[in-house]
């Protein structure tokens, strides 16, 4: 894995037109892209549809980007907005049950059951959820990359918390 000092060169000569540098932090990001479309598309071609919008714009955009310490906020606020565009285009629901039945209840939850307990909530706690306990993102940029107050992204914090508690008590 590249080294932040590295990513910074990359972002800089990305923005001076070098596709491998581009490259390369597109794949230092990819897995945060991947989880942050997951949580919010749940449809393999979807997340990947959406991989690709936001790759294209993020290409065609990066000389516009003032700060390039924000750049994966800024590729998080490109990626959740082309989610949301796809989610307006197919005119869908996310499905808000998804979890595992016939569980055991434990103090200790595997990856699978905590995914799917963040699965199963609705799609505003399951956006903030994942981009702070997942991508280890601070509330103040969730509220500037979701364009909400900070006290929101607290309040969807705590409610996620609460309905996650359940879920996982439930197994």
């Amino acid at each position: 894995m590249d080294s932040s000092k590295d990513i910074k060169t990359y972002i800089k000569l990305a923005k001076k037109g070098d596709r491998d540098a581009f490259i390369r932090i597109i794949e230092s990001n990819k897995a945060s892209m991947y989880r942050i479309a997951v949580s919010i598309l749940n449809n393999p071609q979807d997340v990947e549809d959406a991989f690709q919008n936001t790759i294209i714009k993020a290409y065609e955009g990066i000389i516009y980007l003032k700060k390039n310490e924000y750049f994966k906020t800024w590729l998080i606020r490109i990626l959740i907005n082309e989610c949301n565009a796809i989610l307006r285009s197919n005119h869908r629901v996310i499905p808000i049950e998804e979890v595992e039945s016939d569980a055991k209840v434990s103090t200790e939850f595997s990856k699978l059951e905590l995914t799917s307990a963040v699965n199963s909530l609705s799609e505003d706690l399951r956006v903030v959820t994942t981009l702070f306990y997942f991508e280890d993102i601070p509330q103040k940029d969730i509220a500037k990359i979701l364009d909400i107050p900070e006290g929101t992204v607290r309040s969807r914090l705590s409610r996620a918390r609460n309905k996650l508690y359940e879920i996982l008590k439930e197994k």
